[in-house]
C-alpha cells in the first residue's frame, strides 16, 4: 500500500497509508484520527483537484511518498469534567434528601402506625418546625413529660430532614406513652393499635403547651396562630327573641358524616345549624348557628368522624362511605358574617390574580389594595417569627404582612385502611415543596400521581382519608 505526506495548517502528517481497494473516505476517516478535522469538512487537494469520497483510487495515479494539501477546522477538544461522577450513595445524608425531593420514613416499632403517619403530616409544616428550633426549654408552668416530648419532636423532625434512610422514632414513642399511658396498651403482649386522630391530638395540645413563648410576647401562641379556628355558637330563640353566642377555639373541624353527606363541604355544614326543643313547642324553640373565625389558620385540619360506639356489638365501628374532598377547599361560606365581610377584598384580589395568570385583562383600580402580590402557601411562611397577635378584630389575618383569603389548598392526607378501628393500617400522604406527593408507608416513601390524590376518599377497603391538612392562600400586601 502505497504512503503519501498530508500537510495540514503547520503540521506535516507523514506515511498515511492508502488502501486502494477502500474508498477515499476510508482514507479520510484515519485523517480525521489524526487532526481531528471531520471528514465532511476535509478538502483534500490531489493531482490538482478535490479528493471525493467515491473517487476510485486507481484513476488518481497516487504515487508513494507524494505529497497532498488538506484543509479543514478540527472539532474543538473535548475536556475531561474537572469532577468526576458522584453516585448516590457517596453524598452526605442531607444531600441525598435534597436529590430524592423528600425525607426519610420512620419505622414501625410494633402497630405505631398511627403514630408515624401523624409525625410526617405534622413533620410538612415547615413553620411548625421552625417554632420547635426556637423552643426556649421548660418553663415553671409546663410539666416535665410535656418537655421531654417537645424535645423528642424537635429531634425527631431534625433527623428527618437529615436523612433519606428510615429513621426509629424510639425517643419519640418513649416520651409519648410517658405523657400519655394510653398509647403504651397492651393485649397479649403486645402493643395495641390506636387512633392517629387522638395522637394528632394529644400532640397538638402538648405542643400548643410548650411553644408558648414567656411573658406574653407576640408569639405567646405559635401553634394557635398556625392551627387556631374560633368556632362561634350563636343562639336565637323564637319566643324571646334573645339572641346570645358562645365561643371556643379548636384545631381542626370535623366533617360528619351520614346518608346525606358525599362531599367534605356537605359534611362541614351537616352540623353547622339545628335547633334545641320539639315540634309541638316551636314558640320556645331555640336556634343554633355555627360560624368561625381565624385566629391565624395558616393550616386547617379536618377530621372526618368515620369512628363511633357501636352498642349492639360494645366497639367501635368504622363508616366506609365515600366523602369526597377537594385539592382546594374554600370555606367563605361557613365563616361567620364578620369574617366574611374581612375575606371580602382579600378574595377579590386572590380571584384577579387568578386572572392575570390565565392571561385576562383585569381592569386595575388605583387603590392601595391592589398593589398586592399573591403569596403561595409556602411564601407565607411564618418561619421568621413575625407572625403577628391577632384579635378578634382582625380574624381574617395571619400576619403582619399577609391576608387570609378563605381558600386552602390540600397539603397532606392521613388514611386509614381496613373496616375495623382497633386494626387496619395507617399511612401519610404529603406533598413536597416540588409539588409532587409522597405516600408515606412507615419506612417506605413512595412517589405518587396528585390524581391519585383524591382517590383516598373511601368506600371500600382501600385506603381512605381520615384527616385532611389544607394550608392557606395568602394575599400578601
Amino acid at each position: 500500500m502505497p504512503t503519501v505526506t498530508v500537510k495540514w495548517q503547520k503540521e506535516l502528517l507523514k506515511k498515511v497509508e492508502i488502501d486502494p481497494s477502500l474508498p477515499p473516505l476510508v482514507f479520510k476517516s484515519q485523517l480525521y484520527d489524526l487532526t481531528g478535522v471531520p471528514p465532511e469538512r476535509q478538502k483534500i487537494m490531489i493531482n490538482g483537484g478535490l479528493l471525493k469520497d467515491d473517487d476510485d483510487w486507481s484513476t488518481l495515479n497516487v504515487k508513494e511518498g507524494q505529497k497532498l494539501m488538506m484543509m479543514g477546522t478540527a472539532d474543538e477538544i473535548v475536556k475531561a469534567p474537572e469532577k468526576g461522577p458522584v453516585f448516590m450513595e457517596d453524598l452526605p445524608e442531607e444531600e441525598q434528601a435534597v436529590a430524592v425531593g423528600h425525607t426519610a420514613g420512620l419505622y414501625n416499632l410494633g402497630n405505631t402506625c398511627y403514630m408515624n403517619s401523624t409525625l410526617q403530616c405534622l413533620h410538612s409544616v415547615p413553620e411548625l418546625k421552625s417554632e420547635l428550633i426556637k423552643y426556649p426549654g421548660k418553663t415553671n408552668d409546663l410539666d416535665q413529660s410535656s418537655h421531654l416530648l417537645t424535645i423528642a419532636t424537635r429531634d425527631l423532625f431534625g433527623e428527618l430532614d437529615r436523612n433519606v434512610k428510615p429513621v426509629s422514632p424510639m425517643q419519640f414513642w418513649m416520651m409519648l406513652r410517658k405523657k400519655y399511658p394510653q398509647f403504651g396498651q397492651l393485649h397479649n403482649g403486645a402493643f395495641m393499635q390506636q387512633d392517629a386522630e387522638e395522637c394528632w391530638t394529644q400532640i397538638m395540645y402538648t405542643l400548643s403547651q410548650s411553644l408558648k413563648a414567656p411573658n406574653g410576647s407576640e408569639n405567646s401562641e405559635a401553634v394557635k396562630k398556625l392551627f387556631g379556628i374560633d368556632l362561634v355558637n350563636r343562639m336565637h330563640c323564637a319566643e324571646s327573641g334573645e339572641e346570645s353566642s358562645e365561643t371556643e377555639s379548636v384545631y381542626s373541624l370535623k366533617c360528619h358524616i351520614s346518608h346525606e353527606v358525599n362531599h367534605l363541604h356537605e359534611g362541614l355544614k351537616h352540623k353547622s345549624s339545628h335547633s334545641l326543643g320539639t315540634g309541638r313547642e316551636r314558640r320556645s324553640e331555640i336556634r343554633v348557628r355555627k360560624g368561625f373565625t381565624f385566629l391565624g389558620a395558616q393550616y386547617l385540619t379536618v377530621q372526618f368522624v368515620r369512628f363511633f360506639w357501636k352498642r349492639e356489638s360494645n366497639q367501635k365501628a368504622k363508616i366506609l362511605r365515600k366523602v369526597d374532598y377537594p385539592l382546594e377547599l374554600d370555606v367563605y361560606d361557613l365563616c361567620s358574617d364578620e369574617l366574611r365581610k374581612k375575606l371580602e377584598v382579600p378574595r377579590k384580589l386572590l380571584r384577579d390574580e387568578e386572572g392575570r395568570k390565565a392571561g385576562l385583562k383585569i381592569e386595575e383600580k388605583k387603590s392601595k389594595d391592589t398593589d398586592v402580590k399573591m403569596l403561595d402557601a409556602e411564601g407565607s411562611s411564618s418561619a421568621k417569627g413575625e407572625s403577628s397577635a391577632t384579635s378578634s378584630q382582625e380574624g381574617a389575618t395571619s400576619e403582619s404582612e399577609g391576608q387570609l383569603t378563605g381558600v386552602y389548598e390540600l397539603v397532606s392526607v392521613l388514611t386509614h385502611k381496613g373496616r375495623s378501628a382497633d386494626s387496619g393500617h395507617y399511612v401519610a400522604w404529603v406533598k413536597q415543596e416540588s409539588g409532587k406527593w409522597i405516600q408515606f408507608d412507615d419506612d417506605n416513601p413512595i412517589p405518587q400521581r396528585e390524581e391519585d390524590i383524591t382517590k383516598l376518599s373511601g368506600g371500600g377497603d382501600w385506603h381512605m382519608a381520615y384527616i385532611c391538612m389544607y394550608k392557606a392562600r395568602v394575599i400578601r400586601n
